[in-house]
């Protein structure tokens, strides 16, 4: 089996890269397992170097939209042996708001095109599409319902949204004419996510756990109180490897799901590491508010009803202590530096 996944080079690209090395068959559509023998990486930057030295990955590095316009040469990113693609690539939310052509450049016109090169394949790939909760977003002319489910009209009220919900009729529509096998998973807020801070408005999300656990100082830029609606790194992958796995008859309508996410608030994420890893640790959490950044974040939802998601097997986190004491677990410095 051909892989690909955009946006490869990122964290979730790189996780799910490992993920599926790791267990080494697949069953895509509900088909028979097969080995994972190729998976190619996109991405403007290059994945980590002991990823590559795996003989099943390939790295292509550079742009995606210039990639695809390449046109002869567009068989580096994806060929007619591809069985699977991921679309992870994207430009984040805070990004898109501050430069609205660099979202319809990434989001927009960048999942266009990769759609539009898999119409010319002799084989249809299934499209694993990444899209978001950003999708839903609460205004005072159209407030969102107390607990969105996967019927929910979504309402965006970021340039990010708006792309993602684009993406996923477009996705929709080419799995409509027989194109691709369309997949349309929206993902919940990540946390917590390693490396450094992204310019996605919910980036302070992972930040205010991870920088304090690496004796960092970190802002947390909304009320304590605010709602959230996160998932762990594990789950996230779960979701979309589970997308990738069911068949048109238990995956249903080409409409997006909703995977599972822990309700919760920056009040209980420093409680619940303040349990973990101690007062010292939580006590660097600076409470700074920031309007920009909460007007976004407040304007998605943070209870969300998954059902689909949860008839093909997949749970939310069953509370935030677990996700902060598996980031320690998986990043062994950070945990090094605590003990200190």
């Amino acid at each position: 089996m051909h892989i690909v996944i955009t946006g490869g080079a990122g964290f979730l690209g790189v996780r799910l890269a490992r993920t599926l090395l790791a267990s080494g068959n697949l069953s895509v559509a509900g088909r028979a397992a097969v080995p994972v023998s190729r998976i190619t990486l996109v991405d403007r930057a290059a994945p980590p170097a002991d990823l590559v030295d795996d003989p099943r990955i390939r790295a292509v590095v550079g742009d995606l939209n210039a990639l695809l316009a390449e046109g002869v040469t567009v068989n580096r990113v994806v060929n007619p042996l591809d069985s699977l693609i991921f679309h992870l690539a994207a430009a984040v939310s805070g990004e898109c708001e501050a430069d609205f052509d660099l979202g319809m450049r990434s989001n927009l016109q960048a999942t266009a095109s990769l759609l539009a090169h898999c119409r010319t394949l002799a084989s249809t790939p299934t499209v694993v599409f990444a899209s978001s909760l950003a999708v839903f977003g609460n205004s005072p002319e159209q407030p969102l319902p107390g607990v969105i489910d996967d019927r929910t009209l979504p309402t965006p009220q970021s340039s990010y949204g708006i792309q993602k919900f684009i993406g996923e009729q477009l996705v929709a529509d080419y799995g409509r004419k027989g194109f691709i096998g369309a997949r349309n998973v929206r993902l919940m807020t990540v946390s917590v996510r390693p490396g450094k801070p992204n310019g996605a408005a919910s980036s302070f999300l992972s930040g205010m756990i991870r920088e304090p656990l690496a004796g960092l100082r970190a802002s947390c830029p909304v009320a304590p109180d605010t709602p959230v609606a996160l998932s762990s790194p594990g789950r996230t992958i779960a979701g979309l490897i589970r997308a990738a796995e069911a068949s048109d008859g238990d995956w249903g309508a080409r409409t997006a799901i909703n995977l599972p996410a822990l309700a919760t608030t920056p009040h209980d994420m420093a409680q619940a590491l303040r349990r973990v890893a101690g007062a010292d640790v939580a006590g660097l959490i600076d409470w700074l508010p920031d309007p920009a950044i909460s007007r976004l974040v407040t304007s998605w939802p943070a209870t969300v009803d998954a059902a689909r998601a949860r008839a093909l097997g997949l749970l939310p986190d069953p509370d935030f202590d677990g996700i902060v004491t598996a980031f320690l677990r998986e990043n062994p410095l950070t945990k090094s530096r605590l003990h200190a």
